[in-house]
C-alpha cells in the first residue's frame, strides 16, 4: 500500500507548535510525520525562504525531504514534499515550466507551452507553488509503473486585486498542460494540494447564497480538468478524478478549510478546497481510499489523502533537488559509520582482527597499572578530610605568608547582612504603624485619583441574539472605515439555522 497525505499547514512551524509548544525541532517535526503516518507527505504553505529554512526542519531521518520556496516575498507560499525512505523518487523538480529545472534529475515533459512568454513562466513559477516529486510503482499483478506527484499550492483570487484572479486562472492553465503532457507520456499523475476553489456546492457552506456559484473561473476550470464519473467507470470530460467524492460522493458538510477569524471549524462551517486528483485509470485501478482528517489541528486547513494498492520501488539515491544535498547542509548528516572506517576500506582479515584485539587488551592492561599509580593529590587548604569552610579558601598558603607579612584577609563578617531581632519582624513600634497606614492612604488618594482622570476600559456591550459580551473588531478592508473598531457577537460563525452560532449583532465603537 502507498499512502500519499497533502496539508496546507499555514506556516511550517504551526503544526510542530501544536505538536511541542516551546520549539520547533526535528523531534516535533518527526512526530507530525509519524502521526499522519504518510509515506509521501506534501505541504503547502510553508511559508519559509531558502534563507530561513533550518536544518531540524528540513533533514528527518527515515525521509527524504524537497522545497520550493518563493522568490519574491519572504515569509510566503512555499510548498515541500517529504518521501520516505522507502519511497525515493526517481526524479523531482521546482516549478511547472522547466525554467526552474536542474540539469539533471528532473522530471520532464512539459508539453506545448507557446501561449505563454518567458516572462509570465518565471512569474508563475518564482512564487514557489509547485513542486513534482517521480515515483517508480509496483502494481498488484507485478508491473511497474511511473508515477508522478504534482504538489501544488495554487493561487487565491482576491477579489480586490483583479490582476490576482488572472494570474490564478494561468497558474491553472499550465498545470493542467503539465499534468497532461505527463499522461501523454505514459506516466500516472496525482495532482495534490490547496486548488483554492469549492468545486461543488456541496463542498461549501454557504452557496445558495454566493452569486453565479457555479459561473466561477475556477470552479469552470475544475468542470473541464475532472470527469463526472464514479470509481465504477461511465462516461467521462477530463482527465481526472476528485478521489473524495469518488468515494463519497454524497458526504455534506465534508470541509477542509475554515476561518480562523470567525472561529467557524467549532461548527464546521467552512469549504472543501483541497483535493487529491488523480488520472481515471490510476484511480479506478489502484486507489482503495480517499479521506479527510479534520481532527487533526495545527492548521487552518486539515490533512487530505488516500491509499493506493501498490507498493514504492524506491530509487537508489535521491535526486539532486534533495534537501540534504544543498551546501549548507551537505555533510552534515553523516552516519557515525563514516567516522570509523573508510567506505572504500578493504575487508579486514580475520588474523588482523585477532592482533587488534590483543594489541587493545594490552593497551588496557597498561592503562591500568597507570591509574594504580597514581595518587590523589594533596589538598591546598589543609590535610584534613571533609569539605572545607568558605574562609579556608581565603587562607594564603604558608609560603605565602612568608614571602607577603603584610597581607590582610578579607573580613569576610561585613559582607553578611546582620540579622534582624526577631521582634522587629514580628512586630513593629506604634510609630511605625502609623507611618506604614499613612503611606498606605496615601498611596490609595493617588490610585483614586489617576482613576478619575484616566477612567477605565468600558464594558463590552452585549449581544442581542444571546445577551453576551461582544468581541471587537477592526476593519481591515481599504475604505472609509478602514481603521474603525466594531462590536460583535463573540460566538464563531455557523449556519443561520442553528441558534449557537454568531448572532446579527454590529455596533460601531465609537462616532466616524
Amino acid at each position: 500500500m502507498l499512502r500519499v497525505v497533502s496539508w496546507n499547514i499555514n506556516g511550517i512551524r504551526s503544526p510542530l507548535q501544536a505538536e511541542e509548544p516551546n520549539s520547533c525541532t526535528t523531534m516535533a517535526m518527526a512526530r507530525v510525520l509519524d502521526k499522519l503516518d504518510a509515506d509521501i507527505l506534501c505541504l503547502q504553505e510553508t511559508k519559509v525562504t531558502r534563507d530561513a529554512l533550518t536544518e531540524p526542519l528540513a533533514i528527518i531521518e527515515g525521509y527524504n525531504s524537497y522545497f520550493s520556496f518563493s522568490r519574491n516575498r519572504s515569509g510566503y507560499s512555499g510548498v515541500a514534499t517529504f518521501c520516505k525512505d522507502g519511497a525515493t523518487p526517481v526524479a523531482a523538480e521546482e516549478g511547472l515550466s522547466g525554467l526552474l529545472a536542474p540539469q539533471n534529475g528532473d522530471v520532464g515533459c512539459y508539453g506545448n507551452m507557446d501561449e505563454f512568454s518567458q516572462e509570465e513562466l518565471r512569474a508563475l513559477d518564482n512564487e514557489g507553488r509547485a513542486l513534482l516529486t517521480q515515483h517508480k510503482i509496483r502494481t498488484w499483478d507485478g508491473k511497474e509503473k511511473i508515477l508522478t506527484i504534482i504538489n501544488v499550492y495554487c493561487p487565491h483570487a482576491d477579489p480586490g486585486r483583479p490582476e490576482r484572479l488572472t494570474f490564478k486562472m494561468r497558474f491553472y492553465r499550465l498545470l493542467q498542460i503539465r499534468a497532461e503532457a505527463l499522461l501523454a507520456a505514459g506516466s500516472h499523475v496525482i495532482i495534490l494540494g490547496d486548488l483554492n476553489t469549492a468545486h461543488r456546492p456541496i463542498d461549501h457552506w454557504d452557496a445558495v447564497n454566493l452569486e453565479c456559484f457555479e459561473e466561477d473561473p475556477g470552479r469552470k476550470w475544475m468542470d473541464g480538468l475532472l470527469s463526472k464519473l464514479d470509481c465504477q467507470g461511465g462516461s467521462n470530460v477530463g482527465a481526472f478524478i476528485d478521489t473524495y467524492r469518488c468515494f463519497h460522493p454524497k458526504q455534506e458538510r465534508a470541509f477542509t478549510c475554515w476561518s480562523t477569524i470567525t472561529g467557524a471549524r467549532r461548527l464546521n462551517y467552512g469549504s472543501r478546497i483541497d483535493y487529491v486528483l488523480g488520472d481515471r485509470t490510476l484511480v479506478i485501478d489502484t486507489f482503495q481510499d480517499s479521506f479527510l482528517l479534520p481532527e487533526v489541528m495545527g492548521s487552518d486547513h486539515c490533512p487530505v489523502g488516500a491509499v493506493l494498492n501498490v507498493s514504492s520501488v524506491p530509487a537508489k539515491q535521491c535526486p539532486p533537488l534533495c534537501t540534504r544535498f544543498l551546501p549548507e547542509f551537505s555533510g552534515t548528516q553523516l552516519k557515525i559509520l563514516h567516522f570509523l572506517v573508510h567506505p572504500k576500506q578493504e575487508p579486514v582479515s580475520k588474523q588482523s582482527v585477532l592482533q587488534l584485539s590483543n594489541q587493545t587488551q594490552g593497551q588496557m592492561r597498561q592503562n591500568k597499572a597507570h591509574v594504580r599509580s597514581i595518587r590523589p593529590r594533596p589538598s591546598r587548604a589543609g590535610s584534613g578530610k571533609g569539605q572545607k569552610k568558605l574562609i579556608n579558601y581565603f587562607q594564603p598558603s604558608s609560603s605565602r605568608l612568608q614571602a607577603s607579612t603584610n597581607l590582610e584577609l578579607p573580613n569576610l563578617r561585613a559582607l553578611v547582612t546582620p540579622k534582624i531581632p526577631e521582634d522587629k519582624v514580628m512586630g513593629k513600634g506604634v510609630e511605625g504603624q502609623a507611618k506604614d497606614a499613612e503611606a498606605k492612604d496615601e498611596k490609595e488618594l493617588r490610585t483614586s485619583f489617576w482613576k478619575s482622570v484616566l477612567g477605565g476600559p468600558l464594558p463590552m456591550p452585549l449581544c442581542g441574539g444571546h445577551g453576551e459580551p461582544c468581541v471587537m473588531r477592526t476593519v481591515k478592508k481599504a475604505g472609509p472605515n478602514q481603521g474603525r473598531h466594531f462590536y460583535m457577537c463573540s460566538r464563531p460563525r455557523g449556519p443561520s439555522t442553528d441558534p449557537s452560532s454568531r448572532c446579527n449583532f454590529f455596533l460601531w465603537s465609537r462616532p466616524n
